[in-house]
């Protein structure tokens, strides 16, 4: 079967095989195997992903369908060790690529795992590297990229494989040359601080951490680092490394290094392979015993996850979509530092991102690059603020401006009246939801008939931690869940919450991931008028609720009930 046809129904769009196989073998419906096959080629995603993500069928089912399909053996790999797979076959770095593990090998015969068999360049691939024929074996997709995240820790970034061919730590520009003449050589090169850092820093981007804190004390030295909004202590080295280690960061962070009183800012690069580069923002700190140092993982495939995967309920996400497709107006993300707000505004930007529309975006800083955007560091020292940014927008034929955050009058009139004047704009407020961010605008001294007819939705939102596949359900009160925010209708008996166990996958927490809980305001000619009657937070709510828009609790409490977070992360992270 090929891997992709032409399918009159998509007007002229491949369809791939494993799309053509279902929806022929009736099981997913035909409008489903083209939207889903529309959506992964938008996104540029493999099929299977965008398949699994929608919930039409599930990793298992999908294998065993394949398998019967196919006619190829099907394997379950829970019953594999990992530790008895060998990585001298193909390269770690290719079975990533082509999401492919070799189980063994017999003769001239190599019996691969693969998830989606209607993908024979796979196959063909692996055959042209071992010169010997590759037998599919058949497994569910989830379990198939577990492993293939296992093989690559244990093989391709650990310490002792680090080198100069697979790793390179990545000087973004000339290290300030005063500084390193003040500096003894030895005190930045030295070889074990090297690979402390690189083992730390690889380490860090393995477990999914999103920053490092390197934090020093009087009688220890302690490194923790960030999982999904949780901090955990990673290694306390000796107190001795702490000058070394310091200045090992600030000089690949273009740092002033022999400047230890004041906080500085900085960017390095890691480079892991031709291919992929991890950017890290750096932030120094005097503390009473050294420096702290907080350095911020950028992934750019942060980026380019997708809408579907931010967390969005259907009704919400056409709601965004509507949004932003609009010609002109304003879209605001609000939400406190670490709740997801840089990488939803993104999103949408990637999603308009066409050789047709012009974006600029003003940031402090830029935190991950996207090519075809025009990016702006605000440099406030040199007089480079928002609004100096968004006034050269101006001047610059935009479509779509995105100013980082909004933090006075003059930038949020400037950025309203970009909005009233053809243009879309997006920003973000520090503000706990979606109704009080239209007071901080008016508090800010915004007329409140700008904001009426410029603003057309407001995004607030907080990240919760996602349930492992290790949860199980709990036993919990209809009278807990009531005063949670549940309606009596909801406890039906057809469902119950969840809660964390803890396994090997997600290191005994019970959570792997996050999930986005969003309130999603669009701005009503109701809540029109009461912005410019000068109305309250809780009257702009009130309005709100009664036209169905669902505050943070209850967003959070809809995944709760479809089992993706638990009770108690949800009650963590909002407010009722």
């Amino acid at each position: 079967m090929a891997a992709a046809q032409t399918d009159p129904t998509t007007s002229g769009s491949p369809m791939p095989g494993l799309a053509r196989a279902l929806m022929q073998a009736g099981r997913i419906p035909q409008q489903a195997a083209i939207a889903i096959s529309k959506t992964a080629a938008n996104e540029k995603q493999p099929f299977i992903d965008t398949l699994l993500k929608s919930g039409q069928i599930d990793a298992r089912s999908l294998a065993a369908f394949c398998a019967e399909t196919f006619g190829y053996p099907l394997l379950d790999l829970d019953t594999v060790k990992s530790e008895n797979l060998s990585d001298k076959i193909i390269d770690a770095r290719l079975m990533v690529r082509l999401r492919a593990v070799p189980l063994s090998k017999r003769g001239n015969r190599i019996f691969v795992a693969i998830s989606d068999p209607t993908q024979p360049q796979t196959l063909e691939q692996i055959k042209f590297q071992t010169a010997s024929t590759a037998e599919p074996v058949i497994v569910p997709h989830d379990a198939l990229l577990q492993l293939l995240d296992k093989l690559t820790k244990s093989s391709v970034q650990t310490l002792n494989e680090l080198n100069e061919d697979s790793l390179d730590l990545d000087l973004l520009s000339e290290v300030n040359d005063a500084a390193q003449a003040e500096t003894d050589t030895s005190e930045v090169d030295d070889a074990p601080i090297v690979r402390f850092l690189q083992k730390t820093m690889l380490d860090a981007i393995n477990g999914g951490a999103s920053d490092i804190h390197l934090e020093p004390f009087e009688k220890f030295y302690r490194i923790r680092f960030r999982v999904d909004g949780e901090l955990t202590e990673y290694a306390q080295p000796p107190v001795a490394i702490r000058e070394k280690l310091a200045a090992r960061i600030k000089v690949l962070s273009r740092l002033d290094i022999s400047e230890k009183r004041v906080p500085q800012d900085g960017r390095m690069k890691l480079v892991l392979s031709p291919t992929r580069a991890i950017d890290f923002r750096v932030s120094t700190l005097p503390t009473l015993f050294g420096e702290k140092i907080v350095m911020r993982i950028l992934d750019p495939s942060q980026a380019q996850l997708g809408i579907d995967a931010l967390g969005y309920e259907p009704e919400q996400r056409e709601m965004l979509l509507n949004a932003i497709q609009r010609p002109y107006g304003m879209v605001l993300v609000t939400g406190p530092t670490g709740s997801g707000k840089t990488v939803s505004l993104y999103t949408c930007l990637n999603i308009l991102n066409k050789p047709g529309i012009n974006i600029s975006t003003a940031e402090d800083p830029a935190e991950i690059n996207l090519p075809g955007i025009n990016q702006v560091n605000v440099n406030e020292r040199a007089g480079l603020t928002f609004a100096v940014a968004l006034r050269a927008f101006l001047r610059q034929d935009p479509d779509v401006v995105m100013v980082g955050e909004i933090r006075d009058l003059e930038t949020a009139d400037i950025a309203i009246k970009a909005a009233q004047t053809g243009h879309m704009v997006f920003s973000t407020l520090h503000t706990n939801d979606a109704p009080s961010t239209l007071v901080r605008l008016m508090n800010m001294g915004v007329a409140p008939f700008n904001i009426a007819s410029s603003v057309i939705m407001i995004t607030a939102q907080r990240l919760a931690r996602r349930l492992c596949t290790c949860k199980k359900q709990a036993e919990v009160l209809d009278e807990i869940l009531l005063q949670a925010g549940f309606a009596p209708e909801d406890l039906d008996g057809s469902w119950k919450p969840y809660e964390p166990v803890g396994c090997e996958r997600c290191g005994g927490s019970g959570y792997k991931g996050r999930v986005g809980i969003y309130e999603m305001m669009p701005i009503s000619e109701e809540i029109e008028r009461i912005i410019l009657e000068h109305g309250t937070a809780m009257d702009i709510e009130k309005q709100a609720r009664s036209e169905g828009v669902k505050s943070l609790r209850q967003s959070g409490l809809v995944k709760v009930k479809n089992g993706l977070t638990s009770l108690e992360e949800v009650l963590g992270c909002t407010n009722e």
